[in-house]
């Protein structure tokens, strides 16, 4: 095929790019419209060349000069020289810039039209493949690069330290309390025990400015009394190593709104709930304190749309699947603590101690939109069914009806409290676990599997730690245990034929379709617990424990990496699109048709199931019936 002649500022582009390794193995042809759609701009030393946000409409190599790409919060992610191109992450993505450029140097680039890059990406494999590294290192550096640009991933605690803590004796008074917080400009203050026996004071609790309204002048009490009387004993605390996303989740947790930043027991300072918003959407904040302030189910009800708006906004930040995972769970957790409260209003205190469960996604920190609900009572031994029980079949009732109002909906398998198979004493639940270990079979414990993920969520809820104890306990190095649960774990297959094409299914509203749960993180979760069950790890959550298996050695050389990248895409796929659905007026559901997704989404998601597709050989054959694990 001939090519049309070209001016000689194109030949010089064209002989520039042909010495590139991108687009050494472009034929003659492709690399002649490359060449002749170039267009060349000129930027000055600090110059700005792109912004996060805009519109991504180019793909830029550099012909002479050289650039500065940063994160979004401001510090250096790469510096490009001759040779080097930046862009692809927002073409290939959200066709929005997701990292500013800056000219470090008088700089001269190529900017490539985002339809020739598109079409470049989607028919040259070469070419594609020396932009996106092939494979596992591709996912690899999808993964990092969302991680590395979303400062709640990235960002310790300690970097929102402002000042020394400002400390106060139990012995003042409130009013000193008060005037103290107003000369240091704080709305906090650790208040310090002198403990004879040791060197320096240890902190015996907080107090705020919202104490001092609401329980001392609201409480009508003198400004003499001792700030002992009126602060928070019981201190939920940060290290100062841990991530700002960690400190988001203790707050929304605990729905407090100052935390003391500890070092080797010691404070380095406070940090509120105004320096996590900083880096935070504020709505998935905002959501749990309204949840505890409403006073009926009508009230809770009304929230839902916050949650989806909140989840939204969320998903439109980029933060990461665990980070969302959590939000939302956590969310989920505080609709049922409230109503738990609410049903205790109506039906009067219990009459004996319990602990409500959360099961599956919820206890894992891994629950998004789509979800419906999985609880269960731990009651007390005293536990009469005669005396007790009409009481905790209307808790569990009034809870689940509340939780199905609220978007949850009910269990269709019934792994719901209202089942009185589920809402049972300790010692019961002692012998459910004991059975299904010491006594296993692949198919009871098909029906079994979500308990091995569970929470405590009100009242007695170190019951629940009782029982993840136990289960670690028995469950670590039993091989028939964990061959029966393995065999389960490979139910369900990720969704790649003989040649790693997509195989398809229809699915609700969908006609050729993948369920990216039921095909994608289920699998994955449901192998990830098996070997945390064999290391016998007490995590809850799919990524902390492959943080326990990865150190126990169970995995060969990287796979734990593989593993967690390959979640971490698959779930972020589905969250992007449940999103997407949200704003489309549609009803979210885990489906995702491959052929509306962009060619680099498609290459990177056969390598995520590529990568747990390897995994759940690698599963079959460590936990063998017979074979020492």
């Amino acid at each position: 095929m001939d090519t049309p002649a070209m001016q000689d500022e194109q030949l010089e582009i064209l002989q520039f790019l042909q010495g590139q390794p991108a687009f050494a193995a472009l034929p003659e042809e492709a690399l002649h419209r490359v060449a002749t759609s170039v267009d060349v701009r000129y930027f000055k030393a600090g110059s700005s060349i792109l912004e996060s946000g805009q519109p991504a409409e180019f793909w830029f190599v550099l012909r002479s000069g050289a650039v500065e790409v940063f994160r979004r919060d401001g510090t250096l992610y790469n510096r490009l020289t001759e040779g080097g191109h930046f862009g692809e992450a927002g073409l290939l993505q959200k066709k929005k810039v997701r990292f500013p450029v800056t000219a470090l140097e008088d700089t001269l680039l190529y900017l490539i039209p985002e339809a020739i890059f598109t079409e470049l990406f989607d028919t040259q494999e070469a070419f594609a493949d020396q932009v996106e590294t092939e494979d596992r290192t591709r996912l690899r550096q999808v993964v990092s690069r969302r991680e590395e640009s979303n400062q709640l991933m990235s960002a310790t605690v300690e970097t929102l330290i402002g000042r020394e803590p400002v400390t106060l004796p139990q012995t003042a008074s409130a009013l000193e309390a008060a005037q103290a917080m107003t000369e240091a400009g704080v709305s906090s203050l650790l208040i310090l025990e002198q403990d004879r026996s040791l060197a320096e004071p240890v902190m015996a609790g907080i107090i705020t400015d919202r104490d001092l309204r609401t329980r001392l002048i609201a409480g009508g009490l003198s400004y003499d009394t001792p700030v002992s009387d009126i602060m928070t004993s019981q201190l939920v605390t940060v290290e100062h190593n841990q991530l700002v996303f960690e400190a988001m989740l203790q707050m929304l947790r605990h729905n407090v709104h100052h935390l003391p930043v500890m070092r080797h027991d010691k404070p380095l300072g406070v940090i509120a709930l105004s320096d996590v918003v900083h880096y935070e959407s504020r709505n998935s904040l905002f959501v749990v304190s309204s949840i505890f302030r409403q006073t009926s189910v009508d009230e809770l009800v009304a929230l839902t749309s916050d949650v989806r708006a909140s989840f939204v906004r969320m998903v439109n930040e980029d933060a990461s699947s665990r980070m969302v995972g959590s939000a939302m769970a956590l969310i989920g957790r505080s609709f049922k603590q409230q109503l738990l409260a609410l049903a205790e209003a109506e039906l009067g205190p219990p009459p004996v101690p319990y602990c409500f469960l959360a099961l599956g996604s919820m206890a894992r920190n891994e629950q998004l939109l789509v979800t419906d609900q999985d609880n269960a009572l731990i009651l007390d031994n005293r536990f009469d069914p005669v005396r007790h029980d009409a009481y905790f079949s209307a808790l569990a009732a009034f809870v689940s009806d509340g939780l199905a109002r609220c978007g949850y909906s009910y269990c269709t398998g019934g792994i719901m409290a209202t089942n009185a198979k589920w809402r049972q004493p300790m010692k019961v639940w002692e012998g459910y676990f004991s059975q299904w270990i010491e006594q296993p079979t692949a198919e009871t414990l098909l029906s079994a599997n979500i308990f091995f993920d569970l929470d405590g969520v009100w009242g007695q809820t170190d019951w629940a730690e009782q029982l993840r104890k136990l289960i670690a306990r028995k469950a670590k190095g039993n091989s028939r245990f964990l061959a029966s649960m393995a065999r389960n774990a490979l139910l369900r297959t990720p969704p790649l034929g003989f040649f790693k094409d997509f195989v398809v299914e229809a699915d609700g509203r969908h006609s050729k379709a993948i369920n990216l749960k039921r095909r994608g993180t289920a699998p994955m979760a449901d192998l990830i617990r098996v070997h945390a069950l064999a290391v016998g790890s007490l995590a809850q959550n799919s990524f902390e424990r492959l943080q326990d298996v990865v150190a126990a050695g169970v995995l060969p050389p990287g796979r734990g990496q593989d593993l967690h990248d390959s979640l971490e895409f698959i779930s972020t796929v589905r969250i992007r699109n449940q999103a997407d659905d949200l704003v489309a007026g549609l009803e979210p559901d885990n489906s995702i048709e491959p052929d509306k997704l962009s060619a680099f989404e498609r290459k990177s998601l056969r390598d995520a199931f590529s990568i747990l597709g390897d995994a759940q050989t690698y599963l079959k054959f460590r936990y063998q019936p017979g074979r020492a694990s």
